[in-house]
């Protein structure tokens, strides 16, 4: 058993899944994977069991019924790894938006360098975004304008959904308390987790949007982002963080 897990949830991504878990399984550390599906009607759940007989030991499948949200897949998958003695706990995409060769860089900064997150940046060195129209790069490098402006929280990627958790962290958090489920999801758990005083860094990568499937972004997660930020700021002066 590795003391690393990554988690993806899924959503129709039968096109992208085994590429995903193939490319995870070749990388020079022993990570598990846990994948949190949906309900998918394409079945991806179903390929993910395929692909149990050959992971065994490595690969886990948590099926719910219907489309949830992102935000609580992954804190059934936080759950599921505190259950177990995973110390290092990653968030992912399925689609290869992020490279799973960054998780060795993701996983060796939080474990040499004794980070307690540790966030893959689209904007910590510039503009990394790739095959995204100007319009949504203006809008989510904005976004996290407005993110560090109402916390306050010096992080250049707050909606960053690629990241590394020691497990102290989702220890620490009251997770049955994590309110949002879109990107005001991925806000919320980086503003506590930088408000109980865990040491965060972020490290650069390069973000390409997805080549197949279709992407779960919608006007309705914008605007939860954008009331959640001014909510989370608010709630914020009302709460004692203490680890």
């Amino acid at each position: 058993m590795s003391d690393a897990l990554i988690i993806i949830p899924t959503y129709n991504e039968i096109e992208n899944i085994e590429a995903i878990i193939r490319k995870i399984f070749s990388l020079v550390l022993p990570f598990d994977l846990l994948i949190v599906d949906d309900g998918s009607p394409d079945g991806t759940a179903e390929k993910v069991k395929d692909l149990q007989k050959e992971f065994a030991s490595r690969l886990f499948l948590e099926q719910r019924t219907g489309k949830q949200g992102l935000g609580t897949a992954y804190i059934h998958g936080f759950r599921w790894a505190l259950q177990r003695n995973y110390e290092y706990i990653f968030e992912m995409d399925a689609d290869f938006s992020h490279n799973p060769d960054d998780l060795v860089r993701l996983y060796r900064t939080a474990s040499q360098e004794n980070y307690d997150l540790v966030i893959g940046s689209r904007y910590v060195s510039g503009v990394n975004v790739v095959n995204w129209p100007m319009k949504r790069v203006l809008m989510s490098y904005f976004a996290g304008k407005y993110v560090r402006f109402i916390t306050g929280m010096p992080i250049s990627d707050p909606t960053a959904g690629f990241k590394c958790y020691r497990r102290k962290v989702l220890e620490t958090i009251d997770l049955n308390k994590i309110k949002f489920v879109g990107y005001a999801f991925q806000i919320e758990m980086k503003f506590q987790t930088w408000k109980y005083g865990f040491r965060i860094k972020e490290i650069p990568i390069i973000f390409t949007e997805r080549e197949r499937g279709v992407s779960k972004m919608s006007f309705k997660i914008f605007k939860e982002a954008f009331w959640g930020v001014i909510s989370l700021k608010i709630s914020s002066f009302f709460k004692k963080y203490q680890v």
